[in-house]
């Protein structure tokens, strides 16, 4: 119970007892006076009476006696009145029944009348010629009583009721600064930090409200700077400090975890640039010139690969810098690479390097399955040979399979894209998330699509998505797979909860919001729960729109994650913001998992007490070992995914073994 209901009741109570007390008083008081009015009345009455009869007694006018007896008698004030000798023998007598009308029979019970009954002589000269007995009516004395309570009872409930009005509105209003308390506690459960402004002005309310703004101010700095330490942590190991993008380290692990990928044949571009006299630059003219322009060669990579979401930017060592374009197709690197030349190019005219040969470019593209070592020795490759070729110069290099199913160009790929989207064929497969602590409790299925050529053959997200984004085909292919999801029984799938990789590019598409949302308020009862997942990048280009999709998806019973987690460097305070409903780390820190000084297991574990410190449950992606399993449960993280736990296997094999 409230503490206001509290309060309330308790007001009402003590005014209860204070009505009840006075009630009683007034009760007792008002007994009290109309018995003595009776018995005063009654006297005056024999008295008045006696002296009245006395001359016709001592006449012996019994008929004039009677006649005045009854005048009295009728008034109707009295229930006796009675003439009676000096030997008690009664000469004249009048009784009236007793009869209480609109008075109801508890009350006369509980409220009994002693009715007083007087006498008076009748005198004959010296001598007593008998007695005038009169007990007064009840009736009138009830009536009067109860019409006295009736009048105080209503009093007292108007009051009662005023009381209880402007009380409830008093205490609301005294008690409002407790309302805000309790709201900034629910703010601080939320890592949302309120100050309650202004204070109140009851000094008891006014100390409460200032404890709370302290601890406010204090778990916010706690939060502030446990954020600041996992950032600080991920820094130090992945990131180079001067030019802010990855290092080497963060290059490779990138690579090594695409390219170690075993559901999916995987393609892109890997570019090399190296900028040209670094060395002899930061001899004549000082280290702070030499990290201007590795600065501005920062900024221009950046610039360059800005469209590309998942691209992956390093500072390799000294001025060598790499660019890994996981999904893009081989067809651009040439574009690219010269597009990066160009504008390195252009830096000679900023007056940043010693020569107009700012810097060279070699690349290297595969469409195959491949390794960290065979791509980063072919774009070395290109590299040497763009520096034999001229100043700022580029050169590319592929490792290739021949296939003569692949579609060949954008317009081809646009073909078999629309014809394979309008024939619907989309190929399901999924992958189980289970809980660390036990690999039997699965938490949900995530999807991933395939298209299925003419042929029979599969192609993976990884090879399609990309020109399916440029196209702009990417929200009709996010809604074929909704769709098909929408379409299952959760009873028959033995899952209630389904990922589904959603585009950035679909949420941009105000028809696709529209039909997600409608879609999802008619899902029938039996339908699987919807879990959205977008790529951390992709979800923080979009901020705005991921929060206002999040929070329709979430009004409607469904969820929403990330994936990836990591894979870019945003800070860790959008978290707070958006607030999914888990993160998945991205598979190069599940593949850095191997001893206890590993930095990956510190930045995991700094991420886990971040997360769960907003109540965000926390997945590794790509868990491929025993081992790795091991540390994450060490590490406290909630649920893992990957091939220690199952192989992605088509959806529908799960319904049949359902």
């Amino acid at each position: 119970m409230t503490l206001y209901r509290q309060l309330i009741i308790f007001t009402l109570l003590l005014f209860l007892v204070l009505f009840t007390g006075t009630w009683f008083a007034k009760l007792k008081s008002t007994r009290s006076f109309i018995v003595d009015q009776l018995e005063s009345h009654a006297q005056d009455t024999a008295t008045s009476l006696g002296l009245s009869v006395s001359q016709h007694a001592i006449e012996d006018d019994m008929v004039a006696v009677e006649g005045m007896v009854n005048a009295v008698f009728d008034r109707g004030y009295y229930r006796i009145v009675r003439f009676a000798d000096t030997k008690g023998n009664v000469l004249i007598e009048r009784v009236l029944d007793v009869t209480i009308e609109n008075v109801p029979q508890w009350f006369i019970r509980l409220v009994p009348l002693k009715i007083p009954e007087a006498s008076a002589n009748v005198m004959s000269g010296w001598r007593q010629a008998g007695t005038i007995y009169v007990k007064s009516h009840p009736g009138y004395a009830y009536k009067t009583l109860w019409e006295d309570v009736v009048h105080v009872t209503i009093w007292f409930a108007a009051c009662g009721v005023f009381v209880l009005i402007a009380g409830g509105l008093g205490l609301r209003l005294l008690l409002k600064p407790l309302n805000v308390v309790e709201q900034q506690a629910d703010a601080i459960c939320k890592k949302k930090y309120e100050i309650q402004e202004p204070l109140p002005w009851t000094r008891e309310l006014r100390r409460v409200a200032e404890a709370m703004n302290r601890m406010t101010h204090k778990v916010k700095e706690m939060f502030e700077e446990q954020a600041a330490q996992a950032e600080r942590l991920r820094e130090h190991a992945y990131i180079d400090s001067l030019t802010g993008l990855g290092n080497r380290r963060y290059f490779e692990s990138q690579m090594t975890a695409r390219l170690d990928r075993g559901d999916s044949t995987t393609q892109g571009i890997v570019i090399l640039i190296q900028i040209h006299d670094l060395q002899e630059l930061n001899n004549q003219k000082g280290f702070q010139a030499g990290d201007e322009l590795l600065k501005r060669v920062a900024a221009l990579l950046k610039e360059s690969t800005e469209e590309y979401v998942n691209c992956v930017l390093a500072r390799l060592t000294g001025g060598d810098f790499g660019i890994y374009l996981p999904d893009v197709s081989p067809f651009d690197a040439e574009s690219i690479a010269s597009d990066v030349a160009n504008k390195l190019g252009s830096l000679a005219a900023e007056n940043l390097a010693l020569t107009d040969n700012v810097g060279h470019v070699g690349a290297s593209t595969y469409d195959c399955s491949t390794t960290l070592g065979r791509l980063l020795s072919e774009a070395d490759s290109a590299l040497r040979a763009a520096q034999q070729a001229g100043p700022n110069a580029w050169d590319v290099r592929a490792i290739t399979e021949e296939t003569k199913e692949m579609p060949l160009g954008q317009q081809h790929w646009k073909e078999v894209l629309e014809k394979a989207l309008q024939e619907r064929r989309i190929s399901l497969d999924a992958q189980p998330v289970v809980k660390t602590d036990d690999r039997n409790h699965v938490l949900h299925l995530e999807v991933f699509s395939r298209i299925v050529e003419e042929s029979g053959n599969l192609l993976s997200a990884g090879i399609f998505m990309p020109f399916a984004e440029r196209l702009g085909l990417v929200s009709f292919l996010d809604r074929i797979v909704l769709e098909e999801i929408m379409y299952l029984n959760r009873d028959t799938l033995g899952v209630e909860n389904i990922a589904v990789n959603v585009s950035p590019a679909s949420l941009r598409d105000d028809s696709f919001r529209d039909w997600v949302y409608s879609s999802l308020k008619n899902l029938p009862s039996d339908a699987p729960r919807i879990l959205f997942e977008l790529s951390e990048f992709g979800a923080v280009q979009n901020l705005s729109l991921v929060k206002e999709f999040s929070t329709h998806v979430r009004e409607s019973g469904h969820g929403f994650g990330l994936d990836h987690y990591g894979q870019s460097f945003s800070h860790l305070g959008y978290l707070q913001s958006l607030r999914p409903d888990y993160v998945k780390i991205d598979r190069a820190y599940t593949g850095e998992l191997k001893d206890e000084e590993s930095d990956s297991r510190f930045f995991i574990g700094s991420l886990c007490s971040v997360a769960h410190s907003l109540d965000i449950v926390v997945i590794a992606e790509g868990v491929e070992t025993e081992d790795q399993w091991q540390i994450l449960q060490e590490l406290n993280l909630d649920a893992i995914q990957g091939y220690v736990v199952a192989r992605p296997e088509p959806i529908k094999s799960r319904i049949k073994n359902a």
